[in-house]
């Protein structure tokens, strides 16, 4: 290990600190000594046929992170002056199993028992401008290694099997001032790999920490630089930021360096200018609070799909707002629109095609309850409801009550009055017809059979009449059905 004059040697990993933050600091390392210890045994043993073979390893960025925050987990990441092909040779013989998905990039994948390692070579990171994917270049040593890291509290590590600590950027008093700095200047972090920015907006979403002003200047200035980032790394970073504990706090960070406009710009559009009249609330506010909402919602830990759809619900409102001659703001079909927007957005971020039409008819429904009124829906409309739903229901249940954010108490507990009252429609009529699997009572064969044909269009139209039948009417029974079905065919052929 190299303890060079302008660097702070390694320590101990439970030496004690000087100054205001140490016993802090203290109770941090002495967390992390905890994690490290359950670890350890891999770890060790690892490290040791690194060292056998004159190689030096250590735990390093985000496990070593994580292990000060008392919420290491079984994933681990390691750092190695040995190249990947000496990578390769020493741990063949040792893991359960290795893969070379990441070889290119220095990284060489191992299972061992319970955990899921990743080795890689000391290296730095370097975009051409033109470029969308990093030039790796390979180091010699930690220091090296841990100054092109993307911040102070990812730039710490813990040499193995001695468990001395190197943190020559001060990462650990970062940690506990809960502030996120770059090693070295942010603006040649960010130029060494633009997505950066991203994961600092998603690093304060997920452990609520404060930008240091300097770096959020700098994502300001350099903001253009994300668009040479893939689409797929931007797409990561966003789930990532959106599934963190805070992501308002992330997404507000992107919507004021400029970030999102350039990767989500759906979402600073929302900050529509309000009329003098105050007659519209603020829609990008809105959203943020939908999207808290959502979250206090969730049941089965967090939701990408319904925080998207909780974030995108009301794009289409900038597209269609107009003023009206009485003086309102109107916004009509803003969830029609909003809906071909979201397709549009999702699809050049390159989500699965699933989740894109998932999100996307959720979007679509988001209004469709405001129609219910007092409860004046016929018990057929409430079908179409939960047909048009799908497996979305439940989804479109959480978005459409986090969708209010009215300070009026009153008119906040009449709408929670009402959906309670459609949900309760909902549950017994499922529990009276299986509404979650409606269908006609004649299925294609058994139409084709009444009808005497083969198949073909028709049956296809049948099977559609029957299934309104279905809805507007309930369960009917093979005989009725088959009934409306002969009188309806009667008019096909008059």
């Amino acid at each position: 290990m190299s303890d060079s004059p302008d660097q702070p040697p390694a320590t101990p990993l439970a030496a004690p600190e000087d100054g205001p933050a140490a016993e802090h600091l203290s109770e941090v390392q002495q967390r992390a000594v905890s994690e490290l210890l359950r670890v350890s045994p891999v770890a060790d043993e690892l490290a040791r046929r690194f060292r056998e073979a004159g190689f030096r390893l250590a735990l390093v960025g985000g496990s070593v992170r994580d292990a000060l925050l008392g919420r290491l987990g079984n994933d681990l990441d390691f750092t190695t002056d040995a190249r990947p092909e000496d990578v390769l040779r020493l741990v063949r013989p040792w893991a359960d199993a290795v893969w070379e998905v990441g070889i290119a990039f220095g990284t060489v994948g191992i299972k061992k028992s319970d955990f899921v390692l990743e080795v890689t070579t000391y290296r730095s990171e370097i975009y051409d401008r033109a470029s969308r994917k990093p030039e790796v270049s390979y180091g010699d040593t930690i220091e090296d290694d841990l100054v092109r890291r993307d911040f102070t509290v990812n730039a710490m590590a813990v040499a193995l099997p001695e468990k001395e600590f190197v943190d020559p950027h001060g990462g650990r008093e970062d940690l506990a001032a809960r502030r996120l700095r770059t090693p070295g200047t942010p603006q040649a972090s960010f130029s060494d790999d633009p997505l950066r920015m991203m994961r600092a907006a998603r690093f304060a979403a997920q452990l609520d920490f404060e930008v240091a002003p300097e770096v959020v200047d700098a994502m300001t200035r350099m903001a253009d630089r994300i668009e040479i980032v893939s689409a797929e790394r931007v797409r990561d970073e966003l789930n990532k930021l959106l599934l963190g504990r805070w992501p308002r706090k992330g997404l507000r960070l992107l919507v004021e360096t400029g970030l999102a406009a350039r990767v989500l710009p759906e979402l600073p559009a929302l900050r529509l200018e309000r009329d003098e009249h105050h007659r519209h609330k603020d829609v990008y506010e809105h959203s943020l609070t939908v999207l808290d909402q959502a979250i206090d919602l969730e049941e089965e830990g967090p939701d990408l799909t319904l925080r998207l759809a909780a974030l995108l619900h009301d794009i289409g409102k900038p597209r269609t707002r107009r003023f009206e001659k009485d003086g309102r703001v109107s916004f009509h079909h803003h969830e029609v629109v909003g809906a071909k927007m979201t397709k549009k957005r999702m699809t050049a971020l390159k989500y699965p095609g699933e989740m894109v039409k998932d999100v996307s008819r959720l979007v679509e429904l988001h209004l469709r309850f405001h129609g219910y009124g007092t409860g004046e829906w016929t018990d057929a409309a409430v079908r179409r409801y939960v047909r048009d739903a799908g497996p979305l229901l439940s989804r479109l249940h959480k978005l459409t009550r986090s969708d209010c954010t009215t300070r009026n108490k009153r008119k906040a507990q009449a709408l929670s009055r009402a959906y309670d009252g459609l949900e309760e429609r909902i549950a017994r009529l499922q529990e009276q017809e299986e509404l979650d699997a409606i269908r006609p009572d004649l299925d294609g064969n058994e139409i084709m059979r009444e009808l005497g044909v083969g198949p073909g269009p028709v049956v296809g139209k049948a099977y559609k009449h029957l299934l309104e039948l279905r809805l507007e009417h309930g369960p009917l029974g093979y005989d009725a059905a088959a009934a409306e079905l002969r009188k309806w065919w009667a008019r096909q052929e008059g």
